[in-house]
């Protein structure tokens, strides 16, 4: 017995080595960790526990059957984060560029179900080069299984993508069907045909990076949420992501105790926010003073950046944050900006995470592009996924909401459970100086001094329909409040709404707009 015990010790270091110190050294060379080093980062020290360590493929020809590594290039188990269960599959591309086969994807596929199961997130570490081409169909039958779980999984359990190496092909489409996509610069990549199938068939040459490095992700795609100069950061960062997120979609996220007092006035916000609606001004300085200790995590930072969507704690519970951001595009939203909005509304109502909107929005972007482009469609999914989140939703109006957009952004008449809004507001269809141009076109252009007509009109027009408590007179805002004391009432409101019960109608899903 002595002896079996010895050879198994023997045989589970083995594995642990890896395929040999070489391999090891280009894979440091390239400045990127191994694939246990990776999990030994992301997991709280000594809480691995691995799945299938000695599964090996049982593929042949191609010379596949001289070259049966155990763990099959892919690692996979779980371990806890903060002391909360998080299942794991890290690929090792020191074997067989951590390319996906039949054995590999077996693999992942069962710590998937084990991960459903069990009602825990689910981290990816990809680091793979695609199918194993001497695999096959075999190996595409593999992703598709992923692909599955994937989809299963979906709003059910957090399922973050940490890219940690080139991922092409099939690599790609897992990642972006998951709730976060993490990124490191110059060493990951994702795309579906590298550059040397894109120069071949369109003659365009682009280097990997240029094709689809974490850059061109975060600020041009949005494929990437999150983007980071270092593996090292990158993996304390999805620690702290997994902190605001509950274990599943019939748990609550984990509430904190925090030093920073609920009723903490906010008097810095008389001056970070002009009375005058057309200056700009940094909205995450808004947000930094109400929220918890000023920390925030900010989702999508580099992409459609009119629009802020970022994680927080409020009174130490997890909340998400929607806000305009008047120094991009005056705040406006558009077709990038309403796409952001919405996955994270719908990410955020998936996981009981509680949504506070602040706006401060002229209204939508006009323009030839923008309406043929489809900004009707893309606009109403933002609104589809306000109204249908059962979540607590607070709105807060900064400065101006106008038109579409003011609805469109969690106001009372699409379901905002509290309406809120500054001394400062001013609800309305359209500006003042628009406005009076549509009621008054014939009056200005018939008078002798047309310009002085405008003024007293638009004057007139803001006077009676635009004044701070024209829409909390109709009951379509709650309270006017002091802006000093935001915080404190975002913090009660949440506290009030903790117990909201809201089902939608029986259905077997909705049919948002595509």
């Amino acid at each position: 017995m002595r002896r079996s015990v010895d050879t198994l010790h023997e045989l589970k270091q083995l594995v642990l080595d890896g395929p040999s110190p070489e391999a090891t050294e280009r894979q440091h060379a390239k400045g990127k960790l191994t694939a246990r080093e990776r999990i030994a980062v992301l997991l709280d020290k000594g809480s691995f526990q691995e799945v299938e360590a000695l599964r090996r493929h049982r593929a042949t020809g191609f010379g596949l059957e001289g070259n049966r590594p155990h763990t099959d290039g892919v690692i996979t188990g779980w371990g806890t984060v903060e002391g909360r269960t998080v299942f794991v599959y890290a690929h090792d591309f020191r074997l067989f560029g951590g390319a996906l086969g039949e054995a590999h994807a077996q693999k992942i596929h069962k710590i998937m179900d084990l991960a459903i199961a069990a009602g825990a997130p689910l981290v990816s570490l990809n680091d793979g080069a695609g199918a194993r081409i001497q695999e096959g169909v075999s190996a595409l039958a593999g992703y598709g299984g992923i692909f599955q779980r994937n989809t299963r999984a979906s709003g059910v359990i957090p399922q973050i993508s940490v890219m940690l190496g080139p991922c092409a092909g099939g690599a790609a489409y897992s990642p972006a069907l998951t709730d976060y996509v993490f990124m490191v610069r110059e060493t990951s990549q994702m795309f579906i045909t590298g550059p040397d199938v894109v120069q071949a068939v369109t003659g365009e040459k682009i280097t990997q990076n240029g094709l689809g490095g974490a850059d061109v992700h975060a600020e041009l795609s949005g494929v990437a949420h999150f983007v980071y100069d270092d593996e090292q950061t990158c993996l304390e960062e999805v620690r702290y992501l997994l902190s605001l997120l509950p274990q599943n979609n019939r748990e609550q996220p984990p509430a904190v105790v925090t030093d920073d007092p609920a009723d903490r006035r906010g008097e810095a916000l008389y001056e970070l926010v002009p009375s005058d609606g057309n200056r700009p001004y940094d909205m995450r300085a808004v947000i930094e003073e109400l929220v918890d200790d000023g920390v925030h995590l900010e989702v999508h930072e580099r992409w459609a950046t009119n629009v802020i969507c970022t994680l927080a704690r409020l009174g130490g519970r997890a909340v998400g944050i929607v806000a305009n951001q008047p120094r991009s595009l005056a705040g406006v939203l558009d077709i990038e900006s309403s796409q952001k909005a919405a996955g994270f509304v719908q990410t955020c109502d998936s996981f009981n995470i509680p949504i506070v909107t602040l706006v401060d929005v002229p209204g939508f972007l006009p323009g030839v592009g923008q309406e043929h482009d489809g900004i009707i469609r893309h606009g109403a999914k933002l609104l589809y996924a306000y109204c249908n989140a059962t979540v607590p939703r607070i709105s807060v109006v900064l400065r101006k909401a106008y038109g579409g957009a003011y609805i469109v952004l969690d106001s009372r008449s699409i379901g905002a459970d509290l309406a809120l809004a500054w001394p400062t507001n001013e609800i309305a269809v359209m500006g003042a100086d628009g406005a009076a141009g549509v009621i008054f076109r014939r009056e200005i252009a018939a008078a002798e001094d047309p310009e002085a007509v405008r003024k007293a009109r638009t004057e007139e027009y803001r006077t009676e329909l635009m004044h701070p408590y024209y829409a909390a007179e109709r009951g379509l805002v709650d309270d006017v409040i002091d802006p000093a004391d935001t915080r404190a009432v975002l913090v009660r409101g949440l506290e009030m709404l903790a117990t909201k019960d809201a089902d939608l109608p029986m259905r077997k899903h909705g049919n948002p707009p595509q």
